[in-house]
């Protein structure tokens, strides 16, 4: 009985150890639920805290912007004044040329070392045949490596020669180029001096146009007229519109609605501040005219501020007058413009009339018009909301868009007659004194892609007009056969997309309107080339040869940046196409030894790059590298065989593997042009994949 008694006090204690364990585990259990809850709570509310500190300085940043925007329109006649006089000097160039520099080829390959050619200490034991041999295959490796490097270097020798020559007419033409340049400026200077309208009217708008001064986003619109008589230069200005004040105040962030309240600027305020911005413009241009006029061409500027809008009686667009000033020469020098109040110098100190409540567009009748000047005035147009459908537009009218868009650019530049022209469409200089010179423009108003012969013609015009550069505008675009050609060529090939582009950015009007069925036409009159009559080509034949006895593989890698799409648009021998079809293997044929077909306008929509390499068969030959890779060269076929050009690729290196030939990237306006490539791989096709996201197990 003892035994057992004490049997059920042992199980009686174990089962209450047991409940205390369990009750134990339960506070602990309910602790860490509590901690846990607590934790949360505190993240909670450190994240609610971030949050509103994050939106809190959101709404600071952006009040922040607004007062600077502010600033920066009342500062503008300070700022402005501060800026540098516009001066013809600027326009001159040196006569100074790039010196020449032929690189690599500039030094002479290195001859074989005899000493290097020994043949191996082997003792007397090796015999005396097998000594003789041994001497003899060094002897023959000396004079297979002297013999080689001759003729590398007689070829560097012949290569330089070349490219010197190339130099030569270049600097000539250069030189030539740039005498021309200064003698059309000297010309220009002559004809202000002297009085004549047409060379004060394009001075004095490349004044403005040339000038620092204006905030982005202010309109550069300007009809001008200069009387030589009175000394006069009479223009229109177009002037900010009223949304240039910001209609907010301040921005500030609400927490209980987890929203921003814009808090808006007093109308008064807002009214005033445009007043002030108006007048500060109007007094800018004229710091900017005067400024410009070192050879005492005007006397006197009769200057109209205007805005765009609608006329009430008609509902047309028309242009609302805000403000006019004729303002003598005299006069206007005798102001401090960086302590005038705007408003009060222009209505008081220059007597000039300015809105009262310009915001409701109420004109003002302005002293003076271009129009009034007679035959002398030039105009030169800014701006506008309507924009024309360039596909549509009179082709004589699209020459003359052009033109004034390179006039826009700070450039001279006119039309050229219809008939005999020369294949040139607009006659440019560009004063820079680094990249200026004469450039020769032609404009195709085309839909379809501008084939490479149209881009051949453009060069052999610019060789035979002695032009710096040449500018092809398009409507269109332009393939890789194009941009191949142009490669290395003063050649600019502006497309569709960077055309509207450049439009917008200088104040221009223009569209790419909806391809309409029908014949196309150029600005000629001739139709455009078709798909059908083989200006478009469906897809184009890289064909890629070398020299060498290494077996390479040629593949291509279809990327967004440097990133393959996928697995599926890496295209190699155990992948010869693309899901798509538009990247494609094919066997090469004399002269090529490799081919890729490509049809660019098929690619992906999220590609914008087709990089081609070669890389070392491990299988053919293990043992090799890509030093006798050379003369290597990359031929751009259109779909019927015709070869539109040639790129040069670089030259294999000694323990590399893997080779990136080159990359065709696209452009803003969706054309696709050849970047040279060069980097190496030591460990072959997968190191160079692996770089571009491709897991290989």
């Amino acid at each position: 009985m003892a035994v057992w008694a004490e049997a059920q006090r042992q199980q009686q204690r174990r089962e209450e150890a047991q409940r205390r364990a369990y009750a134990q585990a339960q506070r602990d259990q309910e602790r860490q639920a509590r901690d846990a809850e607590r934790a949360m709570a505190r993240l909670h509310r450190e994240r609610q805290a971030a949050y509103r500190q994050q939106r809190e300085a959101d709404a600071r940043r952006r009040t922040e912007e607004l007062d600077a925007r502010v600033a920066a329109l009342t500062g503008l006649l300070a700022d402005g004044c501060r800026a540098p006089a516009f001066t013809a000097a600027a326009l001159l160039r040196p006569e100074r040329i790039e010196e020449f520099a032929p690189g690599a080829l500039a030094t002479p390959v290195p001859m074989p070392d005899p000493a290097r050619y020994q043949a191996p200490p082997g003792g007397w034991h090796l015999g005396a045949a097998r000594r003789d041999r041994a001497q003899e295959e060094a002897r023959a490796r000396y004079e297979q490596d002297w013999y080689a490097a001759q003729s590398a270097e007689h070829q560097r020798q012949n290569q330089l020669a070349a490219y010197r020559r190339q130099y030569d007419q270049w600097a000539a033409g250069a030189l030539d180029g740039i005498r021309q340049h200064n003698a059309g400026i000297e010309e220009l200077l002559t004809g202000l001096r002297n009085g004549d309208a047409e060379a004060a009217v394009e001075y004095f708008s490349a004044a403005l146009y040339a000038s620092t001064a204006w905030p982005e986003g202010f309109p550069r619109r300007v009809t001008a007229a200069y009387e030589p008589t009175a000394r006069q230069l009479v223009l229109d200005w177009e002037l900010p519109g009223y949304a240039v004040v910001p209609e907010t105040k301040a921005v500030r962030y609400q927490a209980g609605a987890d929203q921003e309240k814009e808090t808006a600027r007093p109308a008064a305020q807002r009214r005033a501040l445009y007043r002030d911005v108006l007048a500060q413009s109007m007094l800018l241009v004229l710091r900017d005219l005067f400024a410009a006029d070192t050879y005492g061409a005007l006397d006197s500027v009769a200057l109209n501020g205007f805005v765009d809008d609608v006329d009430p009686a008609t509902g047309r667009p028309a242009q609302v007058y805000l403000a006019t000033v004729m303002a003598p020469r005299g006069a206007f020098d005798a102001l401090h413009l960086d302590r005038v109040s705007a408003v009060e110098c222009l209505t008081d100190g220059l007597r000039g009339q300015l809105a009262a409540r310009p915001d409701q567009r109420t004109a003002v009748r302005p002293g003076r018009l271009p129009d009034d000047v007679g035959g002398a005035g030039t105009v030169v147009s800014h701006g506008g909301e309507t924009e024309p459908d360039l596909y549509e537009m009179d082709p004589i009218a699209f020459e003359n868009l052009i033109a004034e868009l390179f006039r826009a650019m700070g450039m001279q530049a006119v039309t050229t007659q219809r008939s005999g022209d020369g294949g040139v469409d607009v006659d440019a200089l560009d004063p820079d004194p680094i990249r200026g010179g004469k450039i020769v423009v032609q404009v195709k108003r085309y839909r379809n892609t501008v084939p490479p012969t149209a881009v051949r013609d453009l060069y052999g015009t610019v060789q035979s007009e002695g032009a710096n550069k040449g500018v092809l505008v398009t409507t269109s675009r332009f393939g890789p056969g194009a941009h191949t050609f142009a490669n290395g060529k003063p050649l600019s090939l502006i497309a569709g997309p960077e055309l509207v582009d450049l439009l917008g950015r200088y104040g221009l009007r223009g569209r790419l309107g909806t391809p309409a069925p029908g014949t196309d036409t150029d600005p000629d009159g001739a139709p455009a080339p078709t798909a059908s009559s083989g200006g478009t080509p469906d897809h184009n034949v890289l064909g890629m040869t070398w020299s060498g006895d290494v077996a390479l593989d040629v593949c291509a890698l279809v990327c967004k940046g440097t990133t393959v799409l996928s697995d599926d648009h890496f295209v190699f021998y155990n992948n010869p196409c693309t899901p798509d079809g538009s990247v494609r293997m094919l066997p090469g044929t004399a002269p090529d030894r490799a081919a890729v077909r490509v049809h660019f306008e098929g690619l992906p929509p999220d590609a914008d790059r087709l990089v081609l390499v070669a890389a070392v068969d491990p299988q053919a030959n293990p043992d090799a590298d890509l030093a006798g890779f050379t003369d290597a060269r990359i031929r751009l076929l259109d779909a019927a065989g015709e070869e539109q050009g040639q790129l040069v690729v670089s030259d294999g290196r000694r323990g590399e593997t893997a080779l990136v030939l080159g990359s065709f990237r696209q452009r803003a306006g969706g054309d696709w042009d050849f970047v040279i490539g060069g980097k190496g791989y030591p460990g072959g096709l997968t190191a160079l994949v692996q770089e571009y996201g491709i897991e290989v197990a």
